[in-house]
């Protein structure tokens, strides 16, 4: 009896070590890490990886092109140009956490018959971009303040704003704090820091409020991938926007509340702000469910912005 005590409290005791060494080693890579095969494994969504197809529609002028990022990293992105002689502006499109650029490839179509040139991005650790981790911003934003000094100095483009989803829209919002080239931007279903999000998302998933835990995790993520979780904020960053924008959010979002792209949307300066509420729409049904009434509300926002014809 006393040897299977033993037997027990000595694997017991393994387990707990190892969970703690899974746990510190292993869990917080599920947060930054991209492109690991242990994390694939597990990842409840796939991420599309498909290549571009040149000129998928032949009625639309494209171009890729790559940039370097301030780490010497190459990212990718799409260009697909305004089939308007009177061009609008340009808008570059930033992808959530399940997609790349190739998600865009209707919606830059849509700008483009309106008069909109669109720079579709691959972020860092995504599609055809290089890079293991994925920062949440605090790279990201360097990577877009690049992208707009190359598309305003090699491809001559100007009136330059952002579109991004969930993730995306976080960036959004801290490049338009922190850079005031980007003329515009329009923000859908937008979390307000990551340490809040991934709290949220734990308690979603478990039914527990561990933030210490899940703090712990993000700080231990931050070390793995080499930035400062507390600069992945969007709501710091969203006091210092004074440029035009629309916060979009759906009442049924579970992923990310409603209350979130609220409190960023109440930190905002620009006097020019919208904030719009799908009633019936989650996280990731935005545009399925706004349909044409939504991309006709959005239109008109971006035409406000738009460059005056000559």
């Amino acid at each position: 009896m006393r040897t299977t005590k033993k037997i027990i409290k000595r694997y017991t005791l393994i387990l707990f070590i190892l969970g703690l060494l899974i746990i510190h080693f292993i869990v917080p890579r599920f947060i930054v890490e991209t492109r690991s095969p242990i994390v694939e494994l597990f990842k409840a969504e796939d991420v599309t990886t498909s290549q571009t197809k040149s000129n998928t529609n032949s009625k639309f002028k494209r171009k890729k092109i790559t940039i370097t990022t301030f780490d010497k990293l190459k990212l990718s992105a799409l260009i697909t140009y305004s089939s308007s002689t009177h061009v609008k502006g340009t808008i570059i499109l930033l992808h959530g956490s399940s997609h790349t650029k190739e998600h865009f490839l209707v919606l830059s179509e849509f700008l483009s018959i309106n008069g909109f040139n669109s720079v579709a991005l691959d972020s860092r650790g995504f599609g055809e971009s290089k890079g293991q981790f994925f920062t949440y911003g605090a790279k990201e934003t360097k990577d877009i303040q690049t992208l707009i000094t190359q598309l305003i100095n090699n491809e001559n483009l100007d009136n330059i704003g952002l579109w991004g989803q969930s993730i995306g829209g976080a960036l959004t919002l801290q490049a338009m704090g922190m850079d005031n080239r980007i003329a515009f931007g329009i923000a859908e279903s937008t979390y307000t820091d990551l340490k809040t999000n991934i709290q949220y998302y734990i308690k979603r998933h478990t039914g527990f409020n561990l933030k210490l835990f899940s703090d712990y995790l993000v700080d231990r993520a931050g070390r793995i991938a080499d930035f400062n979780p507390d600069e992945a904020n969007p709501y710091k960053y969203s006091n210092n926007i004074t440029q035009p924008i629309l916060v979009v959010h759906g009442s049924k979002d579970t992923a990310i509340p409603i209350s979130k792209g609220r409190a960023n949307y109440s930190r905002i300066k620009s006097i020019d702000k919208e904030f719009m509420e799908l009633k019936a729409a989650g996280h990731s049904d935005i545009w399925a469910i706004g349909s044409d009434k939504y991309f006709e509300s959005v239109l008109k926002f971006l035409n406000k912005q738009a460059l005056p014809s000559n």
